[in-house]
């Protein structure tokens, strides 16, 4: 019997795309991508020589265009922030389900209408936040789904990178009207992302400081958090640091003990015990390969969508809370 091929139109060539082609659709065999959507020729350059299969495929400069001229079943997203909107909207309404990297959208209200166009349509709609995939992140949140640690009582995350710099201020992540925001929205969206889906809090309030360091965006950001459940807990995202990559932790205090996962790139787990010992010989068990792998297997039935577009909606009740606060000055309600 042959092999069911997902067709897959590329939405945006970047260097992040590139990244979904050569890492991870090129592994799946059940993954076809037949046409690609780039206004830039330098980027498709760049895309063509990081995979040369793909010169032969149509290319287009407008997504829009793509869509009514190719057959395909599902399209990757991977372009500025503030477009993702209408590509994911576009893509729903002619029939595609939709892989799209964060933040899915860039507010509260865009998030819940992406949720209820899938719901519509009946498409897929997943976001690509790779650290769902991670056995450390997996074994945390199956560890505190176990109820082994106990009622949560506080959270800390850090995030710290260099991601203001003099070249990022010349490219669209320091323009608002396409990036929707500074770190927080960019990388920043993973951190808020995993510690909400490791734990399943729910934030009731924030008051946030942010500084822009002269960006027309947030690069510092300190935030504190109420959560339903009484919890409490702070994140920290600190865009303007001189480290070369980036540096993160997450930790999580139960009654029973505590998790701490550090690192980025592979991420180590840390359990402990009341007594304040550590917990040995923590097994940990790979899930899917990546978003990408995780987005086919659920297309054809075989697997359950891990990163829905549920993710992308609270990452963005708690990131615009923060602006709200930071803005304002006080503490603000996180909507729901």
């Amino acid at each position: 019997m042959p092999e069911q091929k997902i067709r897959i139109g590329l939405i945006g060539g970047g260097g992040n795309m590139r990244s979904h082609v050569v890492s991870r659709l090129s592994c799946i065999p059940e993954a076809a991508i037949v046409a690609v959507t780039e206004p830039s020729e330098d980027a498709l350059g760049r895309l063509f020589e990081a995979a040369p299969a793909l010169k032969k495929l149509p290319t287009f400069a407008e997504h829009e265009k793509m869509l009514d001229a190719v057959e395909m079943d599902a399209v990757v997203i991977s372009t500025p922030h503030t477009l993702h909107m209408k590509e994911i909207a576009d893509s729903l309404e002619h029939g595609l389900h939709v892989l799209c990297e964060k933040p899915l959208v860039c507010s509260v209200e865009d998030a819940k209408r992406v949720i209820e166009l899938r719901d519509k349509t009946g498409k897929i709609v997943e976001v690509s936040y790779q650290r769902h995939f991670h056995p450390a992140f997996r074994y945390a949140r199956e560890y505190v789904q176990s109820g082994k640690l106990g009622p949560i009582h506080f959270i800390s995350a850090y995030q710290c990178q260099n991601w203001w710099n003099p070249q990022r201020a010349k490219q669209w992540r320091a323009d608002p009207a396409l990036s929707g925001g500074g770190q927080l929205n960019d990388s920043g969206s993973h951190l808020v992302d995993i510690l909400l889906w490791v734990t399943d809090l729910v934030p009731k309030e924030v008051f946030a400081y942010v500084d822009n360091r002269d960006a027309r965006v947030d690069i510092l950001s300190a935030v504190s958090i109420k959560f339903d459940n009484g919890a409490l807990g702070n994140i920290s995202v600190v865009g303007e640091a001189a480290i070369k990559g980036m540096d993160e932790g997450e930790y999580i205090w139960g009654k029973n003990g505590y998790l701490a996962i550090t690192g980025t790139g592979k991420p180590q787990l840390t359990v402990w015990d009341p007594e304040g010992r550590q917990v040995p010989d923590v097994e940990l068990s790979a899930g899917p390969a990546s978003p990408d792998h995780n987005f086919i297997a659920a297309i054809l039935g075989r697997e359950k969508v891990e990163a829905p577009a549920e993710c992308g909606l609270r990452v963005m009740q708690l990131t615009e809370a923060v602006w709200e606060s930071a803005k304002r000055g006080e503490p603000v309600a996180v909507k729901s």
